[in-house]
């Protein structure tokens, strides 16, 4: 994908994206299918060729690593300019899961491993249950019966990241839900979320977002525009 003044001009297939990358300057990230990736990086080695997520964004040039990772990167783009309702509602007319970071791994071929049967799904689907708690690393070993080197390990293999910044993304998502469908003030929305603080939350939306929670509400809070 390449965007021009915040406007989308392609979405190309793996021919018409290797040409994309010519517009890439050195050093650069793009995204390739771990089986092409060694292909790429040697067609063009002044390209940093990441073989290891699900899709770069980039700003201008936008990388995914298949047919998959392309689907989440267009819905990674309704969210970014849209909101996260609108990808929900995206995701669920053409029946995929909302959201997978960019950052996955794309080993990982389950998105939601809460509901497709992994080894953590009782783990996550409580952790989804439980994020206003202040929960530790010890606390999710302990539900989930292993040692804390053994859950770091189940949870990059299953979610492509650690217990919690997977816990972190979590409340995140929460966050955003929150501020586009009710008026609660930031400091509840951080309390039921599990940020303790608005200013916890506000660093967390800079950090992962690049935005403040006051200003995503105002951007998105819409809540007539799409249908629940």
């Amino acid at each position: 994908m390449v965007r021009d003044d915040d406007q989308l001009r392609a979405i190309a297939g793996l021919q018409l994206r290797h040409g994309a990358l010519h517009v890439r300057a050195d050093g650069e990230r793009a995204e390739e299918h771990w089986a092409h990736a060694d292909d790429l990086a040697v067609r063009y080695p002044a390209v940093d060729v990441d073989p290891s997520v699900l899709f770069v964004d980039d700003g201008d040039v936008l990388t995914a690593a298949g047919v998959a990772a392309g689907l989440d990167l267009c819905l990674h783009l309704v969210r970014r300019d849209h909101g996260a309702a609108a990808a929900t509602y995206v995701a669920r007319r053409i029946v995929m899961p909302p959201h997978r970071e960019g950052g996955q791994a794309q080993y990982r071929t389950e998105a939601d491993p809460a509901r497709n049967g992994g080894e953590l799904a009782p783990t996550l689907a409580w952790l989804r249950s439980s994020l206003a708690e202040d929960l530790q690393l010890a606390d999710i070993a302990q539900h989930a019966a292993v040692s804390t080197r053994t859950l770091v390990r189940r949870f990059r293999q299953e979610c492509g990241t650690t217990p919690l910044q997977w816990l972190i993304g979590q409340r995140l998502d929460h966050a955003r839900e929150l501020l586009e469908t009710t008026t609660l003030p930031v400091e509840e929305v951080a309390r039921r979320t599990g940020f303790r603080t608005s200013a916890s939350l506000r660093q967390h939306f800079a950090r992962r977002l690049g935005t403040s929670p006051l200003r995503y509400r105002r951007t998105f809070q819409q809540p007539a525009r799409v249908p629940a």
